[in-house]
């Protein structure tokens, strides 16, 4: 019997009600294969944890997290802390000191699922997004506080080293895909000298994967690319700040931010990996119930997948997508199923499989 340790973070907001249903479907998976099981330790390092004791990771809280096969992450964000400090002080910090670089966003329309894009069905991309420097390397600071010459900066760093290991999972990606065909997304016309890097080393990796298609497109070029020709797209580059964008408007175009999964990956497996949903807290609907869990039930296939279950990802895959074809959808997709109703009609379809 194989045992996978799985550390949980539910976060903040529709963190905690997504999560916890995700863990209920990991489950009625388990008891179906019948050859692993889950060890789950939950970890509060929430924003309220921040507001009562100054912090949202403890003493020692990486050095424990680093343990665990894979993170199992919600959300964070509170209306009570600002964005930076929430950011930073969880879930970059565990990103960052876990060296997980290669963020990896499938997107695609699910069978039932309504987009208002014409051609969506179309869409089948993976945006993979450089994820340890860049726009979000943390490389600046503040002079002249409250003064009126006060000056901010905010430095992207772009190393030789990162964006060659990043431009190599995009390639081996891309390699593993039928189409084998790989964009870079970039703005080297105007950022004239970490972007100018960004491309040239594209260039050097790609001779190494001749059996790949590659073009380049700027970054506001591909947005329209997205929308009016989605199949002239398979597997998608781009650095940390652009790719944080065009993943949500990839999910977007896909029907909802609610179903799009994420997968924060160490490749090398030095440290664990870390899994979350990408729609954030949403504290306009926390506590109601209606929150949309199907992005955290494709994270987990995600998840899966990293620990070599690939049957029990199979089977839930499968699942989710029977569910969203019969038309029980959560209020983001237009329908009044709640949170509980499809996390119990997953759970039935699994326990019903063969």
């Amino acid at each position: 019997m194989r045992t996978h340790n799985v550390a949980v973070i539910p976060g903040d907001g529709i963190g905690t009600e997504v999560i916890g249903a995700g863990k209920k479907v990991l489950e009625a998976l388990a008891k179906k294969n019948g050859d692993f099981t889950f060890n789950f330790e939950e970890f509060d390092w929430s924003s309220q944890r921040y507001l009562d004791q100054g912090q949202y990771i403890p003493e020692g809280g990486l050095e424990k997290l680093a343990t665990f096969d894979a993170i199992y992450f919600g959300a964070v964000g509170s209306q009570q802390v600002p964005d930076h400090i929430s950011l930073w002080e969880l879930r970059l910090a565990i990103c960052q000191g876990f060296d997980q670089y290669a963020n990896v966003r499938p997107a695609r329309v699910l069978p039932g699922v309504n987009s208002r894009l014409q051609h969506a069905d179309k869409i089948d991309w993976v945006i993979i997004r450089e994820n340890s420097e860049g726009e979000y390397s943390g490389n600046g600071g503040r002079v002249h506080r409250g003064l009126p010459d006060e000056v901010a900066t905010e430095v992207s760093i772009f190393s030789r080293k990162g964006i060659e290991r990043i431009h190599r999972f995009a390639f081996e990606m891309a390699q593993s895909r039928p189409r084998k065909q790989l964009t870079l997304v970039t703005k080297s016309n105007a950022q004239r000298h970490g972007m100018v890097l960004w491309d040239e080393i594209f260039f050097e990796v790609a001779k190494e994967y001749p059996d790949v298609s590659i073009d380049r497109e700027l970054v506001d070029a591909v947005t329209t690319r997205m929308v009016l020709k989605p199949e002239t797209l398979d597997v998608v580059v781009a650095t940390n700040l652009h790719a944080d964008i065009l993943s949500d408007l990839a999910a977007a175009l896909s029907g909802s931010l609610g179903i799009a999964p994420t997968a924060n990956l160490n490749p090398e497996r030095q440290f664990p990996s870390m899994f979350e949903p990408i729609h954030g807290s949403a504290f306009d609907i926390a506590g109601q119930g209606i929150a949309n869990p199907v992005g955290s039930f494709w994270t987990a296939v995600m998840m899966l997948e990293h620990l070599g279950e690939q049957l029990a990802a199979e089977r839930l895959m499968a699942a989710i997508e029977r569910l969203t074809a019969s038309g029980l959808q959560t209020k983001d997709l237009g329908g009044t199923a709640t949170t509980h109703d499809v996390t119990l009609a997953i759970c039935s379809d699994i326990e019903s499989q063969a």
